[in-house]
């Protein structure tokens, strides 16, 4: 192992990852993979895949937690605070200063079309994760347990269809299913309270003013990936609160796939449109801050985490739930795509996707197409 670094050093190696973050955690783990494995050595490869999988099984950014985890490692309790708000500060200033201009009195007309470009081609994106990771949930399983996973993923559709602000609770509940089936204790009595604790944060805040409310289900009650807050907040932001139009949320979902870092960012897109910039920076700091004291409080008991049955089990549970949502949620985003000029623009996105395009390639373009279209003088979507 290598010496380990200043704080001054963190900073600047996890803003850079930060800076380039582009394509979502896979790109985020690559990155800090070659950082702190192979050209620094500052950790060895098991102890970073043993974290990696550990933060999969976590509610929340999984990549922003191994950020923070790796920076905790190497630098200590400081180097996790500035590890971890450089990796996410870079994308975060980004995106507030595209709300600012976006959900203005008198956006500009470019930035409306990017929005807008960018948004149409959100759906196919968000369809292509869902079945990806579908794919990946149920691959291999046979019996009993394919059927139960089939039928949290269609749980979980259903909910982002028909419930989405509440699509939490059917998150929660796959999981405790699938955790209480697959008990595996012998001769005792379960106890999911230890692994199932985001039940006991849902009991515990959901008394919570309606912004905090939202960002705290993005930050702590999350499973399966950064796509599965759209349902998360989509209930919230278009239906039940009224903050934005579906146009505008569909818009907010673009920004946070074409801007680096954490996608869970986009959560302040929504804080700005419920309450201004102070609004932007409640729903971010309540989003990212469980991240934060998971890791500092037990980042030590990963390698133990990666092990736990029960904990695997919720997992199997919650991971097709949310599977389902991801994908449910593309129809209410349907509804943000409402000129001609963008189901063109989905539709070669589509094709582009199943031609293997990288979405993030895909995203840029089609924000390019819609840049074109507003200073054209397209109709745009309000």
């Amino acid at each position: 192992m290598s010496a380990r670094p200043g704080l001054v050093e963190v900073l600047r190696e996890w803003g850079r990852i930060g800076v380039v973050g582009f394509g979502g955690p896979p790109a985020h783990v690559a990155l800090l993979r070659d950082l702190v494995v192979e050209r620094r050595r500052w950790l060895d490869a098991r102890e970073f895949e043993d974290a990696n999988a550990a933060c999969g099984l976590l509610p929340g950014p999984a990549s922003t937690q191994l950020a923070i985890y790796c920076a905790q490692r190497v630098a200590g309790a400081a180097g996790a605070v500035v590890g971890g708000l450089a990796f996410v500060l870079p994308g975060l200033v980004l995106i507030l200063a595209l709300a600012a201009g976006a959900l203005g009195s008198d956006p500009p007309r470019w930035l409306l079309g990017l929005a807008a470009g960018a948004g149409a081609a959100v759906v196919p994106v968000v369809v292509q994760a869902g079945l990806v990771l579908g794919r990946s949930s149920l691959d291999g399983l046979h019996g009993a347990r394919l059927w139960r996973a089939a039928a949290y993923v269609v749980a979980g559709a259903a909910a982002a269809v028909l419930i989405g602000p509440y699509v939490v609770l059917v998150l929660l509940a796959a999981g405790a299913a699938e955790a209480l089936v697959r008990r595996p204790w012998a001769g005792r009595r379960p106890r999911l309270g230890a692994h199932a604790w985001p039940l006991l944060v849902l009991a515990a805040v959901s008394d919570l003013p309606e912004l905090a409310w939202s960002a705290l289900k993005v930050g702590a009650l999350s499973y399966g990936g950064g796509f599965v807050i759209i349902p998360l907040m989509q209930g919230d932001a278009v239906d039940a609160y009224g903050w934005m139009t579906q146009a505008e949320f569909t818009g907010a979902v673009a920004f946070g796939q074409i801007t680096p870092g954490p996608v869970t960012q986009t959560v302040a897109v929504v804080g700005w449109a419920a309450a201004g910039f102070g609004g932007a920076l409640l729903a971010a700091a309540v989003a990212f801050a469980p991240s934060f004291l998971v890791v500092g409080l037990g980042g030590r008991r990963f390698a133990a985490l990666r092990e736990n049955r029960t904990a695997r089990a919720f997992l199997d549970g919650a991971g097709p739930a949310a599977v389902g949502a991801i994908l449910g949620a593309a129809v209410p985003l349907l509804e943000g795509i409402v000129e001609p000029w963008q189901w063109i623009v989905a539709g070669v996105a589509a094709v582009a996707l199943v031609a293997r395009r990288p979405p993030i390639a895909v995203l840029l373009a089609a924000a390019v197409a819609g840049v074109v279209a507003g200073l054209w003088g397209a109709d745009l979507p309000r």
